[in-house]
C-alpha cells in the first residue's frame, strides 16, 4: 500500500512528458492537421516556369511548361506533366525534345479541374529525362512565375460567383444578318447588388449590349435582362479558319463590395449552331 503514491507519482509524470512530446495525454482521437505539400528542391541544370501564351487562351485548359537547359550537359524530356495543388491531375503528355545547354523550349501541358479548397502552391512540373549515358530520371522540377496562382484565383472568384448569381442567355433568334437575345442574370443566394460591367466579344463574333453597361441587379430583385445583338467583327478567311473559340464571350461581374470575376456566357448546342449560321450568312 505504501508504494501507491509512488506509482501515482510516476504515472503523472509519465503523462506529462507524452503530453511534452505531443501525444495525448488522455483518452480520446488527436487533432490530426491536414498534410502539406512540400516545395521540391531545384534541379541541378534544368529550370521551369508556368507560362500562359495567347494561343493557350483559345485553346481553353492548356498552358506551357518553358524549360531552360541552364547546364552544361544535353538531355531529352520524353514526359512532361504538371504537379500542382489547386488543380486535379492531368496525365503526362509525352514528348521526345532535346535540350542542350542554353536552350529554351515551350512545352504544352493540360491543367486539370481547380479546386478552389486547395491553394495552388508549390507549383511543380513533373519530367521524365533521358541523360547522355541513357539512363532516365523522374524529376520534380519547381515552376517559377505566378501564372497557376492567377489561374487559381480567376476560376475560383468565376466558381465562387456562380454559386451567388446563374448566368444564361435566352431568347437567341433571328434571320439572316440579324441576330439577338438577351443576357440573364438569375440571383441564388444572398441580397448584394450585381454589377454586370462589361461583355467581350471573340474573334469574330461581338454580343452588343443595347443598354449602357454598367448595368445593375439591385438588392431586392432576383433578375435582370440585358438585351444583346451579335455583330461579326472579322469575315476574313484567316480568322474564321483559325479562331478555335468564336464563340466565347467573356462577361465580367461584381458581386457587392467583392472582386469582379469573368465568366463565359453559357451557351447550348443549339445556340452555337444559330451563331455559327448567322456568322456564315454575314460573312458571305
Amino acid at each position: 500500500m505504501g508504494r501507491t503514491p509512488v506509482v501515482v507519482a510516476l504515472l503523472l509524470l509519465l503523462a506529462g512528458c507524452a503530453a511534452e512530446n505531443g501525444a495525448p495525454a488522455a483518452e480520446g482521437t488527436p487533432s490530426v492537421e491536414a498534410p502539406t505539400v512540400s516545395a521540391p528542391p531545384a534541379v541541378a541544370g534544368i529550370e521551369a516556369e508556368a507560362v500562359r501564351l495567347r494561343s493557350d487562351v483559345t485553346a481553353g485548359r492548356r498552358l506551357q511548361v518553358r524549360i531552360a537547359d541552364t547546364g552544361s550537359a544535353p538531355f531529352t524530356v520524353t514526359s512532361v506533366q504538371l504537379d500542382t495543388p489547386g488543380f486535379a491531375a492531368v496525365p503526362p503528355r509525352d514528348t521526345a525534345t532535346e535540350f542542350t545547354p542554353g536552350r529554351v523550349i515551350d512545352l504544352p501541358v493540360e491543367r486539370g479541374a481547380v479546386d478552389c479548397a486547395t491553394p495552388p502552391d508549390p507549383a511543380a512540373a513533373r519530367l521524365t529525362v533521358v541523360r547522355p549515358d541513357g539512363s532516365t530520371e523522374e524529376l520534380r522540377v519547381p515552376l517559377a512565375g505566378d501564372t497557376l496562382a492567377r489561374l487559381h484565383a480567376q476560376e475560383c472568384a468565376a466558381v465562387a460567383l456562380l454559386d451567388v448569381v446563374d448566368v444564361r442567355v435566352e431568347g437567341l433568334a433571328g434571320e439572316g444578318d440579324t441576330l439577338a437575345g438577351d443576357v440573364v442574370l438569375t440571383r441564388r443566394s444572398g441580397d448584394d447588388e450585381i454589377v454586370v460591367s462589361e461583355l467581350s466579344p471573340s474573334v469574330v463574333l461581338a454580343p452588343v449590349p443595347q443598354r449602357e453597361l454598367p448595368v445593375r441587379l439591385a438588392p431586392g430583385e432576383q433578375r435582370l435582362e440585358l438585351p444583346v445583338t451579335f455583330d461579326a467583327t472579322r469575315c476574313d478567311p484567316h480568322a474564321l479558319a483559325e479562331t478555335k473559340q468564336p464563340f466565347v464571350f467573356p462577361v465580367r461581374v461584381t458581386v457587392g463590395d467583392g472582386e469582379d470575376a469573368v465568366v463565359d456566357l453559357p451557351l447550348d448546342d443549339g445556340q452555337r449552331a444559330q451563331l455559327q449560321e448567322f456568322l456564315t450568312s454575314a460573312c458571305r
